[in-house]
C-alpha cells in the first residue's frame, strides 16, 4: 500500500509523574460534602473506609490494568487528593469537591444502587446528562460493576435515540430532567425497544421514575463489595457512537486495554505537572471528552472539574487557571475572535507593543518548532516580552498557566495557530477517531512539532497511506469493532489489522501527518477535480470578520460558498470602521461596507487557492451554526448534508445566471 509512519518515541525514559511515590498527605482538612441531598461519611468514617477493598498491587504490566484497578490505587495512595469538583447546575455558588477516597466509596454505594435495579455485568446502561456529578460518578460505578455506560449526546435526534437504544439494548437510561424523560419516555413502551427504567438525576424531576438520589446504598453489603472490580483487561470499558455525520451512528467498542494502550502512548510524548487540572465540558459522548476527562484522570490522578454548561467554559479556565486545555478548532478559532475584538479597540500604541511581543513569540516559536535551540538574545527578548505584555493578557483569560493546548477533531485554521503562537501558546494539534479511542498522532512539545500538521503516531499505532491517500491505522488502542443488536462485535479491520479511516492525508519527510479532508467529503467538480472543502472553509476563515464557511460544487463546474459572519469579531470590526447598522448581525450582514469587506476576504482566501479551489460566488449570513440548531454536532463538526439542506434554496441561486 503506502510507506508505514512508525511511532514517535519519547526523548527520554524517566517514569511517568503518577509512577512515582505518592506524595505527602496535604495540610489541611479538605471540605467533603456529597451530592445534593446526600452526605458522605464523617472524617472518622472515611479513614476507616478510604482504603478500597480491592488492596492488591497493580498488574505489573500497565497494559493489563484495569478501571476499577486504578480507582483502588488512587484511593489507596492518594486519598486526600482532590479527584472530582463541581458547581451548581446553574453555574452559581460554591464549588463542590471530591477526594480520591470518597470517590471510591461513592461509587461503590453508586454501584450497589444499580445492581439493586437489576444492572449486572455487561449491560449497557444509557447516560444522557450533561458534565454534571451524576453522569461521572455513575459511569465508574458502572464500571466497577461490569455494566457498560454508554453516553448519549444531549443534542441527539428521537430517531437517534431511539436507533442507539434498539442497538445496545440497555433496560436502564439515566436522564437529566424532565426535558429528556419527554423523549425518553416513549421508548418504555416500544415493543422494540427492550428499555424498561428510567433514572431521574434532577430532584422533583422523576415523576414515576426512579430517583437518581435512592440509588445511593449504605451501608454497602459486604458480600457485594467483595464481588466489585472484576473487570478483566479486554472486556468492554464502554461503548461510544459516532456522532452520525455521515449516517446512523455506529456503537464504537472499547476495552480497558485499548484505553490504557492510548493512554500510556499520550504519556510519553505530554508532559504535564503532577495531579493536573482538567476541565470538563465536552460531552462524555465524545471519545475526547471520555479519554481527557474520566479515563486520564484515573491513570493520572488528576483533578477534574466539571463544566455542565460549555458556554461558561471561559468563566471557569479564569478561576482554575489550568496547566492543560484542549479545544476542538471551533473553539479555538471563537476564543482567537473574541481575543481579536479586544485587541482591535486598544490605542494604537497599546497594539503595536502587543505586536511587537508577539512577533517576538512566534520569532521563538519558529525556533522550537524546527528542533533548533533559540539564540541567548531570542531567549532574553522573549522572557522580557513574555513577563511584561503576553502573560498579563494570558493571565486576563486565565491561560497563563497553560502548559500543553491541544485540539483535535477537525483540520485547525493555520492562522488560528499562529496567533496563539503570538502568544507562547502552541496548540499540539492532534488526529484520531473514536475508532482508535482518541488520539493516533499528535504534534509534542517532547518530540517535536509541526504547525498546520497533527504530528506523528503515538506509540499504541502504526499509520499508512494507502494509494489515494486514505490513511489506514492498526495498533493496540484501535477498537475491538462495531456493536451489533445481537450483541456480537463486527469488526472493520482488514485481514492484517488495518483499519480504514475515511480521512485523507499526506506524510512529509519527517514523519508529520498533514489532513486534507475527509474522504467522503472531497469534492469532485464537473470536470473531475477534487478538492478539499476544508482547506477552501480554512483560508476563507482566515479573515476575522468569517466565523464559519461551507463550500459547495460538487458534480458542478466552480465553488460556491456559505459564509457566516463571526458573532463576537463582526461587531467588533463594525466598531472598530465606524460602521453602524441596526438589527445585530443580520443588519451589519446587510450593510455595504461589511458586504465590501467580506468581498476582499473572500479575494484574500482566492488569491492562495489554486483556479479549481477558488469561490466564485458566495451567500452571506448572520445566524451562526451551532448543535442547537442541527448545522454542527456536539463536537462542533460540520453536517454538510444539514446545511446544505437547509440552504438548499441560496446554494443553488449561487449557480443561476
Amino acid at each position: 500500500m503506502g510507506r508505514v509512519v512508525r511511532s514517535a518515541r519519547p526523548a527520554h525514559g524517566s517514569p511517568p509523574h503518577f509512577l512515582r511515590a505518592p506524595p505527602g498527605t496535604p495540610a489541611g482538612a479538605p471540605h467533603r460534602p456529597g451530592l445534593p441531598g446526600r452526605s458522605l461519611p464523617t472524617r472518622k468514617e472515611a479513614q476507616m473506609t478510604s482504603a478500597p477493598r480491592t488492596t492488591g498491587e497493580l498488574p505489573d504490566a500497565p497494559a493489563d490494568r484495569t478501571l476499577p484497578q486504578l480507582l483502588a490505587r488512587n484511593a489507596r495512595d492518594y486519598p486526600e487528593l482532590p479527584g472530582l469538583s463541581w458547581r451548581p447546575a446553574d453555574g452559581n455558588g460554591d464549588w463542590t469537591k471530591l477526594t480520591w477516597a470518597e470517590i471510591h466509596e461513592h461509587t461503590e454505594r453508586l454501584a450497589a444502587g444499580y445492581a439493586a435495579l437489576g444492572v449486572g455485568r455487561g449491560d449497557h446502561v444509557l447516560l444522557m446528562m450533561a458534565n454534571r456529578p451524576e453522569h461521572w460518578l455513575s459511569d465508574l460505578a458502572l464500571v466497577r460493576l461490569g455494566a457498560i455506560p454508554v453516553s448519549v449526546y444531549g443534542t441527539a435526534a428521537p430517531e437517534q435515540i431511539t436507533h442507539i437504544a434498539r442497538n445496545c439494548r440497555a433496560r436502564v437510561a439515566v436522564v437529566e430532567g424532565t426535558a429528556q424523560v419527554e423523549v425518553w419516555e416513549p421508548l418504555l413502551s416500544d415493543a422494540d425497544t427492550p428499555l424498561g427504567r428510567l433514572v431521574v438525576a434532577e430532584a422533583g424531576a422523576e415523576g414515576s421514575h426512579f430517583p437518581y438520589a435512592a440509588l445511593l446504598r449504605e451501608p454497602v453489603p459486604e458480600q457485594f463489595a467483595k464481588e466489585l472490580d472484576a473487570a478483566r483487561p479486554d472486556d468492554p470499558l464502554t461503548v461510544v457512537y459516532t456522532s452520525g455525520t455521515t449516517g446512523e451512528p455506529k456503537g464504537v467498542v472499547l476495552t480497558h486495554r485499548q484505553v490504557m494502550a492510548n493512554a500510556l502512548a499520550l504519556d510519553a510524548v505530554v508532559e504535564l505537572p503532577p495531579h493536573v487540572e482538567h476541565i470538563c465540558y465536552l460531552p462524555f459522548a465524545h471519545i475526547a471528552e471520555r479519554m481527557l476527562g474520566i479515563y486520564l484522570p484515573c491513570h493520572r490522578v488528576s483533578h477534574v472539574y466539571l463544566c455542565a454548561d460549555p458556554t461558561g467554559v471561559g468563566e471557569v479556565v479564569r478561576k482554575v487557571r489550568p496547566a492543560q486545555f484542549f479545544g476542538v478548532p471551533r473553539i479555538w478559532e471563537k476564543l482567537c475572535a473574541a481575543v481579536r475584538a479586544v485587541l482591535s479597540l486598544m490605542p494604537a500604541e497599546q497594539r503595536a507593543v502587543i505586536d511587537e511581543a508577539s512577533a517576538v513569540a512566534r520569532e521563538h516559536v519558529g525556533y522550537r518548532e524546527r528542533g533548533e535551540t533559540p539564540p541567548a538574545e531570542l531567549e532574553e527578548r522573549y522572557a522580557r516580552a513574555r513577563q511584561a505584555v503576553l502573560l498579563p493578557l494570558l493571565a486576563a483569560g486565565g491561560l497563563d498557566r497553560v502548559t500543553w493546548a491541544a485540539s483535535a477533531s477537525a483540520p485547525m485554521p493555520v492562522d488560528v495557530v499562529n496567533f496563539w503562537a503570538g502568544f507562547g501558546i502552541v496548540i499540539m494539534d492532534a488526529w484520531g477517531l473514536t475508532e482508535t479511542t482518541g488520539v493516533a498522532t499528535t504534534n509534542s512539545p517532547r518530540t517535536g512539532f509541526r504547525l498546520g500538521s497533527v504530528g506523528r503516531p503515538v506509540e499504541s499505532v502504526e499509520v499508512r497511506l494507502a494509494e489515494d491517500g486514505e490513511i489506514e491505522v492498526r495498533g493496540s488502542s484501535v477498537f475491538s469493532g462495531y456493536l451489533q443488536t445481537d450483541g456480537s462485535v463486527r469488526s472493520a479491520l482488514d485481514a492484517d489489522g488495518w483499519l480504514a479511516t475515511g480521512d485523507i492525508g499526506r506524510t512529509d519527510e519527517d514523519g508529520y501527518l498533514w489532513l486534507t479532508d475527509r474522504k467522503k467529503e472531497m469534492i469532485i467538480t464537473s470536470t473531475g477535480k477534487n478538492v478539499s472543502p476544508a482547506l477552501v472553509e480554512n483560508a476563507l476563515k482566515e479573515h476575522p470578520l468569517i466565523g464559519q464557511a461551507l463550500v459547495h460544487g460538487d458534480g458542478r463546474s466552480y465553488l460556491v460558498a456559505l459564509l457566516v459572519l463571526d458573532a463576537e469579531a463582526a461587531p467588533a470590526w463594525a466598531a472598530a470602521n465606524g460602521v453602524e447598522a441596526d438589527g445585530g448581525l443580520a443588519g451589519l450582514a446587510r450593510h455595504p461596507a461589511v458586504r465590501a469587506e467580506a468581498e476582499r476576504a473572500v479575494a484574500a482566501a482566492n488569491s492562495r487557492l489554486n483556479r479549481t479551489e477558488q469561490v466564485k460566488r458566495y451567500e452571506l449570513l448572520a445566524e451562526e451554526w451551532g448543535p442547537a440548531t442541527g448545522e454542527l454536532t456536539p463536537s462542533l463538526k460540520m453536517r454538510r448534508r444539514v446545511i446544505r439542506d437547509k440552504y438548499a434554496d441560496a446554494l443553488s441561486g449561487l449557480y443561476q445566471d
